[in-house]
């Protein structure tokens, strides 16, 4: 088969072409927001994150709503109560994590558990359904994805210090405690802009292992932020073809790419990847 065979096979059809917008977006998205996570140790809290909003997702199917308000609604609801927990007690925020990331999806597993099609239904909602992408759904994907990203740009010197030095954010007199919730709620936004491509139990990875990867060989945000969407990018568009040709789930074969570029990264990246800073031990 030809190269240009290769890429254009695919988009004959048109939930094809609506998937592989959705993992572009996806894969831009994902990691720039996943790499404050990855700066400021927040990857258990996307994890938790990602999981709370089953609850109301299963509620969104139950009353014939959209998926992705239900989802929304209680992302942000999530996130407000791990923030409240962990600011107004003397509980550590992993501990408040904790206690919100269990008892929401155990909420979300016992309404679920009322489905007649519960595993076909469980399936598709912890592992996604990219390739059932509607219209519809690009657009939320896309509103919500300038809506995250204009708030970056927007407070990116402020977001910038907390995350480096939330002493500093303090000594300046930003709004530290407000800009936290806002965090939190673009997580919370992500990981609901990401529900339909690689679903509950992937997002996580769609959220660190790019930016993860970037850390490695960067030291700016800005060029960690960029090097992190390109590989998400590249993650997922290769994901989706290799699905396409193989036959096999979308969701997971993006993240088993994105792995395979992480560990590529971790072993041979220049200076810094551990096979490289060996053999430069040993010469």
């Amino acid at each position: 088969m030809e190269i240009g065979q290769f890429f254009w096979e695919p988009l004959r059809y048109p939930f094809m072409v609506r998937a592989l917008l959705a993992s572009i977006l996806v894969g831009v998205l994902c990691p720039v927001v996943g790499s404050y996570m990855v700066l400021k140790g927040l990857s258990f809290f996307g994890d938790a994150l990602a999981h709370a909003i089953l609850p109301g997702v299963v509620l969104a199917f139950l009353l014939g709503w959209p998926m992705a308000a239900g989802a929304l609604v209680a992302a942000l609801v999530a996130a407000f109560l791990i923030g409240f927990i962990s600011q107004r007690s003397s509980l550590q925020e992993d501990t408040a994590i904790g206690v919100v990331f269990a008892g929401a999806f155990a909420l979300g597993i016992a309404l679920l558990s009322t489905l007649n099609n519960y595993t076909v239904d469980l399936a598709h909602i912890l592992f996604g359904d990219v390739l059932g992408v509607s219209a519809q759904d690009l657009w939320v994907i896309c509103g919500l994805g300038v809506v995250v990203l204009s708030v970056i740009v927007a407070l990116y010197k402020e977001l910038l210090v907390l995350t480096f030095d939330p002493m500093l954010a303090l000594v300046l007199r930003l709004p530290a405690t407000a800009l936290r919730y806002l965090l939190l709620g673009m997580v919370a936004l992500t990981v609901v802009m990401s529900l339909q491509t690689v679903g509950i139990a992937l997002v996580l990875a769609m959220l660190v292992t790019p930016a993860a990867a970037a850390r490695i060989v960067t030291r700016r945000l800005p060029a960690m932020m960029a090097l992190a969407a390109g590989i998400g990018v590249f993650a997922n568009v290769t994901g989706l073809y290799l699905s396409y040709y193989w036959n096999i789930a979308s969701g997971p074969t993006m993240v088993l790419v994105a792995t395979a570029l992480f560990g590529l990264i971790f072993l041979f990246a220049p200076r810094q990847g551990l096979l490289w800073r060996k053999v430069a031990a040993a010469g």
